[in-house]
């Protein structure tokens, strides 16, 4: 399944309207909805990537695939794979302390928030100084 360019970013811009929106309304108190409710629109689009990501992650499973091809591939695939994980363990976390559902400290709340954005800036010094040596 490919999506174009100009598809991802509707897609992209659409959901994020939606999520800003239930934001506003959720903020200004004219609407009493549960925090999980107001990131649907985040999770759905985050579940839409997480399948397409494992989509693409189990493609390298078939027959005939060679596994050289593409060893750094996996490594960025997987890297992908935890930030996902990473930015849903905050969104839940933050979601539970909103709700109220949780007494833990808003600090804890950002641990995956902060492991996230450390591990980006290391992607990106890796990506920025590394020298391929062949």
């Amino acid at each position: 399944m490919r999506m174009s360019l100009a598809q991802r970013v509707l897609l992209t811009w659409l959901f994020t309207l939606l999520f800003l929106i239930m934001l506003v309304l959720k903020l200004d108190e004219k609407a009493p909805w549960n925090w999980f409710l107001i990131f649907i629109p985040v999770w759905i689009f985050d579940t839409i990537l997480l399948v397409m990501l494992v989509v693409k992650m189990a493609g390298r499973c078939k027959s005939g695939f060679d596994p050289r091809n593409g060893s750094q591939n996996i490594k960025k695939k997987a890297w992908y794979l935890i930030a996902m994980l990473l930015k849903l363990a905050f969104c839940l976390a933050l979601c539970a302390k909103l709700q109220g559902f949780t007494t833990m400290k808003l600090a804890y709340v950002f641990i995956p928030l902060w492991a996230l954005l450390l591990g980006g800036m290391i992607e990106l010094g890796y990506n920025i100084f590394y020298v391929r040596r062949d």
